[in-house]
């Protein structure tokens, strides 16, 4: 794949502006995560050296956005959360404001641009991404994976989906199995690793469904249903992830 350059913010902080000019896959719904506004400005700010841009020429391609944190302080004991993607958020932040040192980085997102699918693109960012770990010292990654194919089946339990192989012993799913392949081990579920709640109003923007019966509704782009309560006015997705551990030695 000729032409492809893949860069931290910190070597190319000129390209800061460009990271969301690409169009990407995210279902609409998906960009109203509280910690995700939150917190993004903030991982560009604090984290460039963590955040990795892939160029073809003057284009953004790719991006991934990755985190140091303290997977065996007190209390964490090496555990990942089954907060997952939003308890990684908050402890890396925490801990960078606390001073504690971190020892393994998180993946947060990895997003490949519209048109560009399907060229292998997440394997290269994945691969950069463990390789500026190594870089930095760290003996593991991790990463609350968003199963690629789990939107085509939200019924399904996340504690069946993330382990289903095929004949080959390899996972399922698409996006676990390049993580698997790039040397990943399946460690556990995150039943709770997203969650986005918004009034009736905002899911019916979002989605363009009508949002005006109690119980789960199928969104196109969710890993689950999402939650309506429209006697309290309400709806709640709670997203399920898979930790991968990813040995960097």
């Amino acid at each position: 794949m000729t032409g492809i350059m893949i860069s931290t913010l910190a070597e190319r902080p000129e390209l800061a502006p460009r990271l969301w000019d690409m169009e990407d896959s995210w279902p609409e719904f998906a960009q109203h995560d509280s910690l995700a506004w939150l917190l993004y400005p903030r991982m560009v700010a604090e984290f460039p050296e963590y955040v990795l841009v892939a160029t073809d020429g003057d284009a953004v391609v790719a991006r991934g956005f990755s985190l140091p944190f303290a997977q065996h302080a007190p209390g964490r004991d090496g555990v990942l959360p089954a907060q997952g993607w939003d308890r990684i958020l908050m402890w890396a932040f925490s801990d960078r404001r606390r001073g504690v040192e971190p020892d393994t980085v998180s993946a947060i997102e990895i997003s490949i641009a519209t048109g560009r699918q399907g060229e292998g693109l997440s394997g290269l960012m994945l691969a950069a991404m463990r390789e500026n770990a190594r870089v930095r010292g760290f003996a593991e990654a991790v990463a609350p994976v968003r199963p690629s194919g789990k939107p085509a089946e939200p019924d399904t339990s996340i504690h069946e989906y993330a382990y289903r192989t095929r004949e080959d012993g390899l996972p399922h799913d698409p996006w676990l199995r390049v993580h698997v392949r790039a040397g990943g081990v399946i460690d556990s579920v995150a039943p709770l690793s997203m969650t986005i709640t918004g009034s009736l109003a905002q899911w019916r923007d979002w989605t363009g469904l009508p949002f005006d019966a109690p119980g789960p509704v199928h969104v196109p782009g969710a890993l689950a249903p999402v939650r309506c309560e429209p006697e309290q006015g309400y709806a709640v997705y709670v997203e399920p992830n898979v930790w991968v551990r990813h040995p960097l030695g």
